[in-house]
C-alpha cells in the first residue's frame, strides 16, 4: 500500500507525488480485488469518489486546499449521507436512502473528506461479530473463516484490508475499539456528546457515539478534529472546547500516571492477551510512565446493567419502523388473507366447542376472537417479524419487557442506579491515574458461526468495553500484535480516560505504537 495513512497521503500530496484522484483509484482497485472476499461494503459510490477527487484535485492547481483534502473515508451504514443508502444492516431498511446528511458528514465533507462508500454492519448496529447483517457476515481479512468484530466490522476490516484511509463507526457498547482489536486497526470512541449524534441512526440514545477507525492514532486525531464539537442539532453535544488533537501528540507518557483496574484482568481474560498487555504496560514504564493497579468494584455488574438500559432504549428507539411511513412493509393482502383465514379457523373451532358443550373452551375461543388484531396491527406484527433479524428482535423483546408495568423498577431503574455506581468508581479512579489500561477483548478473534446459538457468550465479549459507554468516558484501542493461537489474528489493547481527555489516550496511544 503506498500511502497507507491519511497522514503518508497528505505529505504526499503536499509534495505533489500524488493527487486526489490517484488515491481514490487506488483504493477502488483493492475493492474490486477483496470485497466479495470479505463483503465489508454494502455501497460504493464509484463516480461520485472519483468526481469528488477531481474537483479536490482542481481546488488545490488554484491554491484552495482543504485540510482533509484527500482523506478517502468509509461510513458505516447506520450514518446518514443524503442520496446514499441507509440500511443499519436491516431488510427493513434495505431499499432506504437518506434524505440529508449527518452533522460529522457535513463537517467532513467541508474539510475536504472523500466518501468512497458504506460499510456493512451488525444489524441495527446491534451485535459483537458482524454476523447478523442482513447483507451476509464481514470476514475479518486477516483470516476469512474468523468474525472482525461488530458492529462496526465493515469499517474495521475495510481500513485493515486497505481499501481506505479510515472510516468511521459508531460505538454503543464496544462496536468500534472491538472491531478494531480483532482487525488490528486504530479505533477511538470519543466522550459522550464530544461528536455530534444527529444523523446517526438511533440504537440506544444515552450510550452511542460516533467514532473513527484508522491505521494510525495521528490519523484518529486529524479526523476527531473536524467532527467534534458542540452541534445545535443534538442537544446532547457538550459546550466543551475542543482541542487541537494532533498537537497532542509526540509528548510521549514521562510523568503520566497509568492505571490497570484489577478486574480487567480476572479470571476469563485469555493468558496470551494478557501476556501482551503486560508487555506493552512494562514498555509505557520503561518510556517515563508510572503504572499502579487500581480497583473498579462494580465492573462485574457492566455486562448485565448495558444489556438491561441498551435492550430498553433500542425497544423505544426502533418502535418507529412500523412498515407505514418508510421502510420495509409487509405484502397488505397476504396480511388480509391470514388474517381472514385465522379469524375462519377461530369461528370453526368456537361452533365445535358449542356443539360439544364445552363452555370453558367456549369463553376462550370468544376471548380470542374479540382480541383478534386489527388489519392495521396485523400488518404491523408481520412487517416488524418479517423486516427485522433474530438478534434486533431479541434485544427488542428484552426492553419491552424490563420496559413493562411491574418490571420497569426490577430491572431498568436498578440498572440506572448500578450504572451510577460504574460512573462513579471512573472518577474515583481518575483522581488517583491520568488513564486506565486494560485488554480490549477477553480473547482473540473466533470463528464465524462459533457462537451464533450462544447469545450471552456473545454478549460477554463487550465485557471491558461496554464500561466505558455507561459512564460516557473515552476509549481508544490500538494493536499490539498478533496472537499465537489462532496465529496472525490481531491482539487490540484499551487505553480508557476521564470525560473529554481524548487528547492524552491518543498520545499514549502513539506511544504504543512507535
Amino acid at each position: 500500500m503506498e500511502y497507507p495513512t491519511f497522514a503518508d497521503a497528505r505529505r504526499a500530496l503536499d509534495a505533489g507525488e500524488t493527487s486526489c484522484e490517484a488515491l481514490v483509484s487506488s483504493f477502488l482497485k483493492r475493492i474490486d480485488a477483496r470485497n466479495d472476499e470479505i463483503n465489508a461494503f454494502t455501497s460504493v459510490d464509484q463516480d461520485g469518489a472519483l468526481n469528488h477527487a477531481r474537483y479536490l484535485d482542481s481546488q488545490r492547481e488554484r491554491g484552495n486546499p482543504r485540510p482533509l483534502a484527500g482523506l478517502v473515508l468509509a461510513v458505516k451504514d447506520n450514518i446518514c449521507i443524503r442520496g446514499y443508502p441507509v440500511s443499519c444492516g436491516s431488510k427493513m431498511l434495505a431499499d432506504f436512502s437518506s434524505l440529508y446528511d449527518a452533522t460529522v458528514i457535513d463537517r467532513l465533507r467541508d474539510a475536504g473528506a472523500i466518501f468512497i462508500g458504506k460499510t456493512n454492519c451488525d444489524e441495527f448496529a446491534m451485535g459483537s461479530s458482524n454476523e447478523t447483517s442482513h447483507f451476509g457476515p464481514v470476514h475479518n481479512p486477516h483470516a476469512p473463516e474468523y468474525v472482525p468484530g461488530g458492529s462496526s466490522g465493515g469499517s474495521a476490516a475495510a481500513v485493515a484490508a486497505g481499501m481506505c484511509h479510515a472510516a468511521l463507526g459508531s460505538d454503543t457498547g464496544g462496536s468500534v475499539r472491538q472491531p478494531a482489536a480483532f482487525c488490528g486497526t486504530v479505533g477511538l470512541k470519543p466522550t459522550y456528546g464530544r461528536v455530534s449524534r444527529s444523523g446517526l441512526v438511533a440504537f440506544a440514545s444515552s450510550l452511542d457515539a460516533i467514532g473513527p477507525l484508522t491505521r494510525s492514532p495521528e490519523d484518529a486525531a486529524i479526523i476527531l478534529n473536524i467532527i467534534a464539537g458542540e452541534d445545535e442539532r443534538d442537544s446532547t453535544s457538550a459546550p466543551v472546547n475542543v482541542p487541537d488533537y494532533p498537537t497532542a501528540l509526540g509528548d510521549g507518557v514521562e510523568g503520566l500516571r497509568l492505571g490497570l483496574p484489577t478486574e480487567y484482568f480476572a479470571e476469563g481474560l485469555d493468558d496470551d492477551i494478557r501476556r501482551m498487555v503486560t508487555e506493552q504496560v512494562d514498555r509505557l514504564e520503561d518510556a517515563g510512565a508510572t503504572v499502579k493497579e487500581v480497583s473498579l468494584p462494580h465492573t462485574e455488574y457492566g455486562v448485565a446493567t448495558y444489556y438491561l438500559i441498551a435492550t430498553a432504549e433500542a425497544s423505544s428507539n426502533l418502535a418507529r419502523y412500523d412498515g407505514i411511513r418508510y421502510g420495509y412493509r409487509a405484502d397488505l393482502q397476504e396480511t388480509k388473507q391470514a388474517l381472514q383465514e385465522r379469524r375462519e379457523e377461530l369461528k370453526a373451532e368456537l361452533a365445535t366447542a358449542r356443539t360439544q358443550g364445552e363452555e370453558a373452551r367456549v369463553d376462550t375461543l370468544e376471548a380470542q376472537l374479540d382480541d383478534e388484531q386489527s388489519t392495521l396491527d396485523a400488518l404491523y406484527t408481520r412487517t416488524r417479524t418479517e423486516g427485522f433479524g433474530d438478534e434486533v428482535k431479541r434485544r427488542i423483546m428484552l426492553g419491552t419487557y424490563a420496559l413493562s408495568a411491574g418490571y420497569h423498577d426490577k430491572y431498568y431503574e436498578k440498572a440506572q442506579r448500578v450504572r451510577t455506581l460504574i460512573r462513579h468508581d471512573f472518577e474515583q479512579t481518575f483522581e488517583e491515574v491520568d488513564a486506565l489500561v486494560t485488554p480490549t477483548t477477553p480473547t482473540p478473534p473466533f470463528q464465524i458461526g462459533e457462537k451464533a446459538d450462544d447469545p450471552l457468550e456473545m454478549y460477554l465479549n463487550d465485557i471491558y468495553t461496554v464500561t466505558a459507554n455507561l459512564a460516557g468516558l473515552p476509549g481508544l484501542t490500538v494493536p499490539i500484535g498478533t496472537h499465537p493461537d489462532p496465529p496472525n489474528l490481531p491482539v487490540g489493547l484499551q487505553l480508557l480516560g476521564s470525560h473529554f481527555d481524548e487528547a492524552l489516550l491518543l498520545r499514549v496511544g502513539e506511544t504504543i505504537m512507535e
